[in-house]
């Protein structure tokens, strides 16, 4: 302390005894010696000096040398010490955390050092600059520079980022700190890149095009994979956040094979019997973990449905998503990481046939030997399983299930009555377990679970009323549907009657027999009714949800019914819901669920996202169902509750007009279906459209990307050049002549692709230009009806000047013989000339007629025309090659 007061001292020298400075007049004085002084040495001891003030003295420092140390960066730039000293003091200034000095006087939460970045970054040039010293290699300029810029961009995020993407090779300049050989420095560019992908799709275009994925992978493989420390997390949120909603570095991901690199990263540790979990450190689970994140943001169900099953197919082929299977079924896996990996591989396998029959045919190391999905089933019903494992479980099922035409028949058939006994368990078996288990969690897990393999399959639908139960001992067996309505009356637990009503919900729907089984089942109405007209007015979200699922359940018996049932036809349904219910009351009752945020949130995203066991309520294709059949059941029992509306109109017609009405009804059918087949063939069509125009878009994704990175080699290749010293391997060559080698061939078929589409342009155009033809010949009829008429009158006028400069050079003749001087003559011919401008004026005005209708020169065509037809005579060739007739008439 004392040899930092002394320093104090040197620079400002000792004050008078007694009279101490406080903190202000010192950074005043400091800040005065720093813009006055002419000496570079007092400037840097000056600059030193604010910089160990800053921390202390942060208020009274960034007030009064802000504008000092902007002018040190711009006047002192050469010097790296004092350019160094000013930007780790603006770091102080700017640093977003609080210090100790400043807690007793603004509070542990001021925003002292946001409000000073917002005063530095108002001139742009500032950002700019601390930029452009990222290009000194010196130690004490880049790392303070890179530190500032971490701290503005972490006080004015989208400022900054703005700032950023307008600068000439801004994003460049960072992304060339990735390569630095000093570790403190690229750690920290990591860190800085992570903040500012954050939000901005035109910077992570722009860094991943910066060959950052090569980069990335690079340190990974430097840092230890997998295995490595928290740079290798670092490295992969940064590619999670280039990764993740953005479509354009998703394909460029794919293309550029880089998610084969992610396959070796999933190689399990080694077990070893005394600790099998002694290979999952807490970093390389956090490593795992972002790992998956980076597979789950290439084939998330919001994206693209093309690019998504591309990638789902890279995934196969490369061996990843066996890599992931393996992670499933190995023991000593962290829950944590167990449970991202089995909803990675549900992502990976929905809606691809191929993945989906790869799952099923997965078999755990077990005795005996069991499918994976059986043993997945097994730890969902399980209740002493985690809460977030088990919602796993069952989205990586309803996945395998997703237009699974195989697998849905396959779970049905595990229901239905077999020949011979099966020893094994089944996912059927265990489905029905968990159905009428005690746990209600493991109730609604099972009856959604159940509800996907009836989802656009009414085969299976009616399949599944075959199932039968049996329920005690010398008892007669019952039905699945009638278990379930059992089960619903019930004083189960809200939750699972929430999901069997989900279950009998998509069960009745588009299919008329299970309608049947349902109205038939002994008081299965007149629970719902009884339900829907209880008066209980309650706040409880549960029970309002129940009672909108009983009354969209009813409607559905309504819709759906084919009056197989005397007592319940869709009349009498109708009538007893306007009678017992009401239908403004019946109508609210199936919009209650829309109201809510559940069903909001629920539909959102087909995984289940909450936290509480007590939160799990709807299913996302049940919500899918309602938005799709709410407007239709409503309408459907307010037009069977009309009574005029459900008459028969020709009822009171007499036989000759029922049978015209007979006549016209045929003849709509006949024109519906006319409309239906147009309408087939216009979805077709447009079917056809949709696949040529995303044929078109990815050949120009494709030509972009190749473009790209033809620009990423060339640049490679400059830099090669001029490292002259650095001589590539054998092996790199061959894999850089591979590698082109496969773009030349990619570029030779886009090529080919494009011939293609040129010809068809070019017929389509051919086509175009022969209807217009027609038009064209009769313009071209009138202009030559024109020219011709055009042609004579110029003959005539020729004509007329032949003779006239015929008998011009007889009065020569006969002025020389009678003995008069030709220079008189030629005097008075040019006074004649004069006179004849009005003559010639009009001669021009129909040459250039002629000229802009022929397109041929008029003065060649004419003397060629005359020499043709012996028109000019030897006199007049003299004539009509001299020089005033060329300049006046025929030019």
């Amino acid at each position: 302390m004392e040899y930092f007061k002394s320093g104090l001292k040197s620079v400002l020298g000792a004050p008078p005894p007694g009279n101490q400075p406080s903190g202000a007049d010192t950074v005043e004085r400091l800040v005065d010696r720093l813009q006055s002084s002419s000496l570079l040495d007092d400037r840097r001891d000056a600059c030193r000096a604010l910089k160990a003030l800053s921390r202390t003295y942060r208020l009274e420092v960034g007030t009064q040398a802000m504008d000092a140390l902007r002018q040190v960066l711009e006047m002192d730039r050469t010097d790296c010490e004092i350019v160094g000293l000013a930007m780790d003091t603006l770091c102080n200034i700017t640093s977003p955390e609080t210090f100790e000095a400043e807690v007793e006087n603004y509070g542990p939460k001021n925003k002292i050092g946001e409000q000073f970045t917002e005063i530095f970054i108002k001139q742009s040039d500032s950002t700019t600059q601390v930029l452009a010293f990222l290009e000194e290699f010196d130690f004490r300029v880049r790392w303070p520079a890179l530190k500032l810029l971490t701290h503005l961009l972490g006080n004015r995020p989208k400022d900054i980022q703005e700032i950023i993407l307008v600068s000439p090779l801004g994003v460049s300049k960072l992304m060339d700190l990735l390569s630095d050989s000093r570790e403190v420095i690229r750690n920290d560019a990591l860190l800085l890149l992570i903040q500012l992908t954050k939000g901005n799709a035109n910077i992570q275009k722009i860094v991943a095009f910066e060959n950052a994925f090569d980069r990335i992978f690079d340190v990974i493989s430097q840092e230890g994979s997998a295995d490595g420390g928290i740079v290798v997390q670092d490295c992969l949120l940064l590619m999670l956040n280039l990764l993740r909603g953005n479509i354009s570095n998703q394909n460029f991901f794919k293309e550029g094979s880089y998610i084969q690199r992610l396959t070796p990263m999933f190689d399990l540790p080694p077990e070893t019997d005394e600790n099998p979990l002694s290979g999952w450190s807490p970093q390389k689970v956090c490593n795992m973990h972002c790992m998956v994140q980076v597979i789950r943001a290439l084939v998330a169900p919001g994206g693209p449905a093309q690019a998504t099953a591309a990638c789902q197919r890279t995934m196969r082929a490369c061996g990843l998503l066996q890599a992931l299977c393996d992670i499933l079924m190995a023991s000593g896996v962290p829950a944590d990481v167990l449970t991202e990996t089995i909803s990675a591989v549900a992502e990976v396998i929905r809606g691809n046939t191929s993945n989906q029959e790869f799952l099923a045919s997965v078999m755990a190391p077990s005795s005996p030997p069991r499918p994976a999905i059986v043993v997945l089933l097994m730890s969902m019903v399980n209740e002493k399983q985690p809460f977030v494992l088990r919602c796993s479980v069952l989205y990586c099922f309803q996945c395998f299930l997703y237009k699974n035409e195989v697998g849905q028949t396959q779970l049905i058939q595990t229901l239905l009555p077999q020949g011979n006994e099966a020893a094994s368990l089944t996912t059927g078996q265990l489905l029905c377990g968990g159905l009428f288990s005690l746990d209600p969690l493991s109730n609604w897990f099972s009856a959604v679970a159940l509800s996907h393999a009836l989802i656009d399959n009414s085969i299976q639908k009616e399949q599944l009323l075959r199932v039968l139960l049996a329920t005690n001992i010398g008892k007669p067996p019952v039905t699945l549907m009638q278990q379930c309505v059992m089960l619903l009356q019930q004083g189960n637990k809200t939750q699972c009657k929430l999901g069997l009503l989900m279950l009998l919900c998509r069960w009745v729907s588009h299919c008329p027999p299970a309608v049947k089984a349902f109205l038939t089942i002994e008081s299965s109405v007149a629970y719902l009714t009884a339900l829907l007209s209880s008066q209980e007015d309650t706040d409880d979200l549960q029970e309002t949800l129940l009672q909108s699922m009983c009354a969209l359940l009813l409607g559905l018996c309504v819709h759906f019914n084919d009056d197989s049932v005397p007592n319940y036809t869709k009349e009498k349904l109708c009538h007893l819901i306007e009678n017992r219910l009401g239908l403004e009351r019946f109508q609210d009752a199936i919009g209650g669920i829309t109201r809510h945020e559940i069903y909001s949130r629920t539909l959102k995203h087909p995984q289940p996202s909450t936290k509480d066991p007590s939160d799990l309520l709807l299913d996302h294709e049940f919500c899918r169902l309602l938005k799709i059949l709410e407007g239709v059941v409503v309408k459907s029992v307010q037009d069977g509750s009309n009574p005029q509306e459900g008459k028969d109109p020709t009822s009171t017609l007499s036989p000759s007009d029922s049978a015209l009405v007979s006549q016209y009804k045929e003849l709509i059918r006949e024109q519906d279906a006319q409309i239906h087949r147009l309408n087939q063939t216009n979805e077709t069509l447009a079917k056809e459209k949709r696949d040529l125009e995303t044929q078109v878009y990815e050949l120009q994704t494709s030509i972009s990307h190749l473009r790209d990175q033809n620009l990423v080699l060339r640049a490679a290749q400059t830099n090669l050049t001029e490292a002259k010293e650095l001589v590539p391997s054998v092996d790199t060559i061959d894999l850089t002549n591979v590698e082109l080698e496969k773009y030349k061939n990619t570029v030779r078929d886009l090529e080919n692709r494009l011939a293609e589409c040129t010809l068809n342009l070019q017929k389509q155009e051919r086509t175009e230009c022969n209807s217009n033809n027609s038009k064209y010949e009769k313009l071209l009829k009138e202009k030559t009806l024109e020219l011709e008429k055009m042609k004579k009158d110029q003959e005539n006028l020729l004509e007329l000047l032949t003779e006239q400069d015929s008998k011009l050079m007889q009065y020569k003749e006969k002025l020389v013989a009678l003995g008069e001087k030709v220079n008189r003559i030629r005097r008075k011919f040019r006074r004649t000339r004069y006179r004849r401008t009005a003559r010639i004026q009009q001669l021009k005005y129909y040459r250039r007629m002629f000229n802009s209708i022929t397109g041929i020169n008029f003065r060649s065509k004419m003397k060629e025309l005359f020499i043709i037809h012996g028109i000019i005579s030897s006199p007049f060739k003299t004539i009509f090659n001299q020089n005033y007739l060329d300049q006046s008439i025929f030019y």
